[in-house]
């Protein structure tokens, strides 16, 4: 922690062929060992697939993806008197992205399709109808802490 202010959050310069802060962090989190040009090639050629199976413009199917995707909850743990407690709390928006976009690319790689940009094509058409990998694990999430609201005096 700083002694004498906080930092503030760099802002991220917008995605040169969609003039996007959301695709600039989706192709971030999408590179891989600071192949970034690899990564836009991947994520470009992902929205061309969607356009060409749903016929729709593929960035707004991307925003529906991720919005189905964004958890509002999560569980955290506390520990209280020698017990550990799954305590629900509230997802921060910053978060809820980071989140968002880290589900979407982690079940799209264990699709079983052939190359990167069918697999993440699959899995943002399938988030867009809250089906998929990453839907459902917003919904174990949501579930999780659900279950736990028992717990939610002990949040801090």
């Amino acid at each position: 922690m700083p002694r004498k202010k906080l930092i503030g959050r760099r802002e991220l310069a917008p995605d040169a062929a969609y003039n996007s802060v959301l695709v600039a962090r989706f192709v971030n989190a999408l590179m891989g060992k600071g192949k970034k040009s690899t990564a836009e090639g991947i994520f470009h050629q992902a929205m061309k697939i969607i356009e060409k199976k749903t016929g729709q413009d593929g960035l707004s199917l991307t925003k529906t993806a991720l919005s189905n995707v964004k958890p509002v909850l999560e569980v955290k743990s506390r520990r209280v008197g020698g017990a550990t407690y799954q305590v629900p709390v509230e997802v921060r928006p910053e978060r809820r992205t980071a989140l968002g976009i880290r589900w979407l690319i982690t079940f799209a790689s264990q699709r079983p399709d052939h190359t990167m940009e069918e697999r993440l094509a699959s899995e943002i058409i399938a988030a867009s109808k809250n089906e998929g990998g990453a839907a459902k694990k917003k919904d174990d999430t949501h579930r999780m802490a659900e279950a736990n609201k028992a717990f939610a005096h002990y949040r801090w």
